[in-house]
Parts: C-alpha cells; structure tokens; sequence
C-alpha cells in the first residue's frame, strides 16, 4: 500500500507528538529492534525509531530497511528520526484521509 502525499501529510501531523519508542543503534537492525518496531506498530500502528549517528547504516537506508522489514510504510525521516504506520490487522485506530483520484 503506497501512501498518498495526502495520507502521508495526515500521519505526519499525527506522529509530531510521539516520542521515540525503539532505537537502531550501534548494532543495527538486529532481530530485537525488528520485533520490538513490530511489537510497538501492533500496538500503536504509528510510531517513531530513533536512528543514531553511530549506527552502521546511513538513517535513510536503515529507516527503508526498517520499513521493509515491518512490512510497514516509512511516511518520514527528519533528523535521526524514522516515522512508519501500519494498520492493525483488526480494528485500525487511524483513519486515513482517501486517497485522490487521478
């Protein structure tokens, strides 16, 4: 599911007030870190990872990295910060605005 400009624009202003709940660090995208973003975008479907400057990948690699391993959407990197959304299976608690029809 490829977000919209709209869609992405929505989740970006939802996910200003959150802070970070996982961080890639020195050891890279370990297993723990991919099961705690997993764990963490079961539960609140929208989040933030902290990215530091010492982790082995660059932010935006390991940021899509992350994403392709959540199966989740990355809406945005800014600084050292990753934000990704996934809709819970059952009963999502976001709301995405349609997307626009070309």
């Amino acid at each position: 599911m490829a977000l919209t400009s709209k869609q992405r624009r929505h989740l970006r202003a939802l996910a200003h007030h959150l802070a970070p709940v996982a961080t890639v660090g020195v050891g890279g995208l370990s297993g723990p870190v991919i099961a705690k973003v997993n764990e963490e975008l079961e539960h609140h479907e929208l989040i933030k990872v902290k990215i530091s400057p010492d982790a082995p990948q660059d932010k935006s690699e390991s940021a899509s990295t992350l994403a392709d391993r959540t199966r989740a959407e990355l809406v945005q990197v800014i600084g050292h910060i990753a934000v990704l959304y996934k809709a819970r299976a059952k009963k999502p608690s976001i709301k995405l605005p349609k997307a626009d029809k070309a």
